[in-house]
This record gives structure tokens, sequence and C-alpha cells, in this order.
């Protein structure tokens, strides 16, 4: 005779969830805001509470100097030169990763991790080790009057490098759970391997593909490290928003300062809304897919 099996009938409300009452659960939500609100929101409301603390008036003259507008046009065209570079990349090399089997496949694998664990800083020296005065490519850039470090091609290459992950990183896991047999099916029927691209695996990866701009972006915006190693901190010609905050900041012109580093700070709000809005449309067409699913069995 088989026994029933009774069910604690608040198994379900989360109170007895690790071993513990309800207090372990308001513990572990009160840590979690408190950390939250000390070290993400009262950072933030410090910022924008000294960038406007002597008016907006001289919050928006911030932003008319020559040097602020030219860190805001060189931060806009590393990030316009970047990101549509590493979206081509991460579309490539994940398709490759996870739609076919090649010799050197896990070194490529591997390879597209090293940004994550190289210091910013230690790529930005590998770049003047290659492309300085003195480096190994140096005295032929100098024959032939090109100018990598401390310009802007160098900004560009140092960006380039520190944010390729993000694309393929978001993408290649996704393909693999995908699989190949819809790509297949396609080729099946006629389909040739670029239409494939355009009509069956590219709507699949849509919302991972734009979750992974989004997040290169950012990080193209406000890169620090290794752009301060190759820009030369050249004022009005290679400095970037956040090199503009540190000197304006190194000069003790604080209101600047924060009035310059809430404008990236907008930017991170603005990729928090747009990475929001994607996760919630990913998590919708996933149900939309799974209601399809049970609905043809």
């Amino acid at each position: 005779m088989t026994e029933a099996i009774s069910i604690p009938h608040n198994i379900g409300d989360g109170s007895r969830v690790g071993g513990g009452s309800a207090w372990v659960k308001y513990t572990c939500i009160a840590i979690s805001v408190g950390f939250v609100g000390l070290f993400l929101v009262v950072p933030l409301a410090s910022v924008f509470t000294e960038a406007l603390r002597k008016g907006f008036g001289a919050y928006l003259a911030a932003f008319n100097e020559p040097d602020a507008l030219s860190a805001i046009k060189l931060t806009f065209l590393t990030a316009g030169i970047a990101v549509p570079l590493n979206l081509v990349f991460g579309l490539t090399a994940s398709w490759a990763i996870a739609k076919f089997e090649f010799v050197g496949k896990s070194v490529l694998t591997t390879i597209i991790d090293l940004p994550f664990a190289v210091s910013p800083v230690i790529s930005g020296l590998i770049y003047v080790l290659l492309f300085g005065l003195q480096g190994l490519m140096g005295h032929w850039l100098r024959d032939h009057n090109i100018q990598i470090i401390f310009a802007v091609p160098g900004i560009v290459l140092a960006t380039i490098f520190v944010t390729f992950p993000f694309v393929a990183r978001e993408l290649i896991p996704l393909m693999q759970e995908q699989g190949s047999d819809e790509e297949q099916a396609a080729l099946s029927l006629g389909a040739s391997g670029l239409t494939t691209f355009w009509r069956v695996t590219l709507p699949n990866v849509k919302w991972a593909l734009i979750y992974g701009v989004i997040l290169c972006n950012a990080r193209a915006m406000g890169e620090f490290g290794a752009v301060s190693v190759v820009s030369g901190h050249v004022r009005g010609r290679t400095n970037t928003l956040p090199l503009h905050v540190e000197i304006l900041y190194n000069e003790y012109n604080f209101v600047a300062a924060f009035a310059v580093a809430s404008l990236l700070a907008l930017l991170g709000l603005v990729t928090l809304v747009l990475k929001t809005t994607v996760e919630w449309k990913t998590r919708q067409d996933r149900a939309e897919a799974v209601e399809l699913k049970g609905a043809d069995k």
C-alpha cells in the first residue's frame, strides 16, 4: 500500500525557505536594500547634488566649454566605431561557435573571454608596446607618418579590446541552446546561407543581440583604464568623458567635474532602462514560444 505523503501547507509562502522563519526573509531584504542604497543610490544622488550645487546655469556652463564638447564628441565617435565592429564580430563568432565544428573552436571561445581576465590598464599598455614610438611597430609607423598611440585610433583600438566580449557572450549560449535544426530545415528547403541567417538565425537572437549591444555601448562610453593609457590626456583632442571628469576633478573644478559625471550617470540610467525593457521583452517572447509549443502538442 502506498503511504500518502503530506506536504506542509506553508511550503509555497517562502516562510520556511532556508530553514528559517519570516525574520530571515526580511533580514535578507533589508541587507539587500541597504547595500543598494548605500553603494548605488547614495553615490548617484551625490553626483547630481554636487553637479547642481551652484545652480542650473553653472551646470549647463560645464558643457559649453570647448574641451567638454570635444570630450563628448570623441566619446560618441569612439562608441560609434567600436560598437558596430563588436556587433559584427559577436554575430560572426557566435554563429561559427554555436553552429559549426572546427579546429580551434575551444581556443576561440577562450580568447573571447580574455578582456574579462586582463586589466584594462594592461590592455592599454599592450597597445603602447605595439604601436608606441619605442614599440614593436613604432619606427615603421613614424616613417609612414601614422600615429595610433596618443591619438583617436589608439583610443578606438583600446575600446574595441575591452568591449568585444559583450555581444558574443550574450549570443553564444542562446545559439547553442537553440541548436541548428531550424537552419538545417531552411537549407533543406532551398534557402541560401545568407537568407537563412537573415530570416531564421537573426530573428531568433534579436533581443539577445540588442542586449549585448546595449552593454557594449555602456562599457565603451564609460571605459577609463585602457583609454587613459593610450590617450595621452591631450585636452580638446584625446580626452573622452571619463578622462575629462578626472582632469576637472584634479583641477578642483568640482561642479564641472560632477556635471560631466552626471552625463555619464544619465547614460547609465538610460542603459539600465533599455536593458530592463529588453529583458522584459525577452521573457515575454519566451513565454509565448512555450505557449505555442504547448498548443502544438
